[in-house]
């Protein structure tokens, strides 16, 4: 009896290991690292509107809560990316990045930008032996102030685990980044 339940958790478990999850995860954090430094070297202290090479960093509040930034690489494209905890399941750590495509036609106000973003990326999640990685496809909008070098977002993400097997769940929340 014993020798069937071992056979059974055996074959349940994914050949990749929490290990090579958390591989994954630091390679994240230093790619990320670079792409802030470097792209910090042209960036104007004084600059309020976004558009290729402009920088915002600032927070996250929801589920993950922690930190946000966000490198424009066109004029309607960027790469998203938080470092965050999450709350689910005793807690862990958060860790994602998204190509994201803005839509600055759709919503007309008077003053400042408000555009809707959409994108798709990856998401890694440390939970001890519970690691995982996934896709997100993320939605959402964002104000962009017309004279302050501030920017409010909200933005909801579906994900799909796919390491160490495949689950669903769903990430949301609200922010403020300050743009450089």
């Amino acid at each position: 009896m014993s020798r069937i339940v071992l056979e059974r958790e055996r074959i349940g478990r994914s050949p990749i290991s929490s290990r090579a999850i958390k591989a994954a995860g630091i390679l994240f954090l230093v790619n990320a690292a670079i792409v802030v430094c470097f792209s910090s070297v042209s960036m104007s202290a004084d600059a309020q509107r976004v558009g290729p090479g402009s920088f915002e960093g600032g927070i996250i509040l929801g589920e993950p809560t922690g930190f946000s930034g966000k490198l424009w690489t066109g004029l309607n494209s960027a790469v998203d990316a938080g470092v965050a905890w999450s709350f689910g399941k005793g807690g862990h750590i958060h860790l994602h990045a998204d190509y994201i495509i803005h839509n600055f036609d759709l919503f007309e106000i008077s003053t400042g930008q408000m555009p809707l973003y959409f994108g798709v990326g990856g998401r890694v999640r440390f939970e001890g032996e519970d690691s995982r990685a996934g896709l997100r496809i993320v939605i959402g909008t964002e104000y962009i102030f017309e004279d302050a070098p501030v920017s409010l977002f909200f933005e909801v993400a579906p994900i799909m685990d796919v390491i160490p097997e495949t689950s669903s769940d769903v990430n949301g929340g609200f922010g403020v980044r300050f743009i450089f």
